[in-house]
């Protein structure tokens, strides 16, 4: 009679148990939840910055090498007032010929356009050396400066377009 009552105490946990240990996991989980959010945000805000930091790095190469001495590419579609910045991002993706070469060598600023991880998409907002700093409304020059289409404030307080 022993040997019964100990098998049938020992096959598994109470209501009790389980209600206990379902409690603590989801409040354990309650308070994961959050911090992944945080985390997933503050990893889209770094890819934001860094794609932020390549393009205009590109749209500066592209400058320098239109002042070069002598040019190193040919700016024969470029406008008078395009003061050696590239006339729209996709130029930096398709590359411009390289001056006073035979063949068909073309310099490339960016392998793709990057795509906004705020917005989800590859829309920036331009701005031309004519724009003001603060400008939201292109002029329709040449691209001199980037920023994000996307509305809202990043972590730091401060908003992404204003980066």
């Amino acid at each position: 009679m022993m040997r019964r009552l100990r098998r049938s105490g020992s096959r598994g946990f109470s209501l009790i148990e389980l209600i206990v240990a379902t409690s603590l996991l989801m409040i354990l989980a309650s308070a994961a939840l959050p911090l992944a959010r945080i985390s997933i945000r503050r990893q889209r805000e770094s890819e934001l910055r860094r794609d932020l930091r390549d393009l205009r790095t590109a749209i500066d190469k592209y400058h320098d090498a239109a002042e070069s001495a002598p040019p190193k590419i040919s700016l024969i579609n470029q406008g008078l007032g395009s003061q050696n910045y590239p006339p729209d991002l996709q130029t930096l993706v398709d590359g411009v010929q390289l001056a006073n070469t035979m063949t068909d060598a073309k310099m490339r600023f960016l392998r793709r356009i990057p795509v906004d991880p705020i917005t989800g998409k590859a829309d920036w907002g331009l701005r031309a050396v004519t724009d003001k700093s603060d400008s939201t409304a292109w002029s329709g020059g040449s691209v001199f400066d980037v920023y994000s289409k996307a509305e809202g404030t990043a972590l730091d307080k401060t908003k992404y377009k204003d980066w």
